[in-house]
């Protein structure tokens, strides 16, 4: 698992080489005036569907809705999506599953866009465009720099579809970044998560994708219950558990939700949580990260040093984050 989280900046650079490949599968979008989106994933790969849908919704005015697997896969449901595109997303492209929701979303009349990192694979096969994010090969049943891969080929589909060449440019930047996350100190959180048994991750928007990976990271490599909820779902339950000590990391949001994650950390605070901070602003954060030109890119900067953490953390718990007990590298479900 280091050693992929290691290759990121590497496979950022490849990405940027072929940044045309996704600029064109988001101008066919707009091209195409599509209505809408659905999305088709599992896993950490349906964390970076989460990351595009927010993406597309928030910056695009674009609807993007994810169909379980299942509705294809185990109930045979015929799905009605003329004008809609179909995007799945995933490591291997290997599971049944998502290859029959695939197949019914093209049956059903959508355009369907596979974004890969095993591009000759029966997801790959069955997809009309295939959008390789060039990880190269992943070992680790932990996936990492597949899925910031799949974020970086989200973004960049974004700006071909707004034709944001200034957007385009700035993905330049992401490798650099990459490696100033891989260089970052966030030990100071490994006793107060640890200790806590049990957390909370938290977000907003297309940082809600990092807080879903982050919680499931924490129980397939440390073994720590981890669950993962928008800053706003907090209160409508969740908020009832968190007593004092109990650990909450706030993945932070620049721009429009950064006042409601404010006011979230408040209120957890005041119930005498650990409450921890990973924002480009070092003198808000309890845990650093560099700082990009586009607040939609925190996300996947946050995300590189999210992994280098939780890695170095499994290890300290005696854990083997490259082999958790009771999981495999290529999961096919139905």
């Amino acid at each position: 698992m280091a050693s992929e989280i290691f290759e990121i900046p590497d496979m950022l650079a490849r990405q940027i080489d072929a940044v045309g490949t996704y600029w064109n599968a988001g101008r066919r979008l707009e091209e195409d005036r599509i209505r809408g989106i659905v999305t088709c994933a599992r896993g950490t790969s349906d964390h970076a569907a989460t990351f595009f849908k927010y993406l597309m919704e928030t910056h695009a005015g674009l609807p993007v809705a994810s169909i379980g697997p299942s509705v294809a896969s185990v109930y045979g449901s015929k799905l009605r999506l003329e004008g809609f595109a179909c995007v799945s997303f995933s490591q291997s492209g290997t599971s049944p599953d998502l290859a029959r929701l695939q197949g019914a979303a093209k049956a059903g009349g959508a355009r369907t866009i596979a974004i890969l990192n095993a591009a000759d694979s029966p997801l790959g096969e069955g997809a009309d465009m295939v959008l390789p994010v060039l990880a190269g090969p992943e070992r680790a049943v932990a996936a990492t720099k597949s899925f910031v891969g799949m974020l970086f080929a989200s973004l960049a589909i974004l700006a071909g579809y707004r034709q944001d060449r200034d957007m385009k440019a700035a993905l330049e930047e992401l490798p650099g970044l990459a490696l100033q996350a891989l260089d970052l100190d966030w030990s100071s959180a490994a006793i107060p998560l640890a200790r806590s048994g049990s957390l909370y991750c938290v977000s907003r928007g297309p940082g809600l994708a990092v807080a879903a990976e982050a919680a499931l990271k924490f129980k397939e490599t440390c073994r720590l219950h981890a669950e993962a909820f928008s800053a706003a779902e907090l209160f409508h339950g969740p908020v009832a558990i968190v007593r004092e000590r109990f650990a909450v990391l706030f993945f932070g949001a620049r721009g429009s939700a950064e006042s409601s994650l404010d006011e979230a950390m408040k209120v957890l605070r005041n119930r005498g949580a650990c409450v921890l901070l990973a924002h480009p602003d070092r003198e808000r954060a309890s845990l650093a990260m560099p700082c990009s030109r586009h607040e939609a890119f925190d996300p996947l900067v946050q995300s590189v040093g999210f992994y280098r953490f939780v890695e170095r953390l499994a290890r300290d718990l005696g854990e083997d984050p490259d082999a958790p007990p009771g999981l495999k590298k290529v999961t096919k479900t139905v």
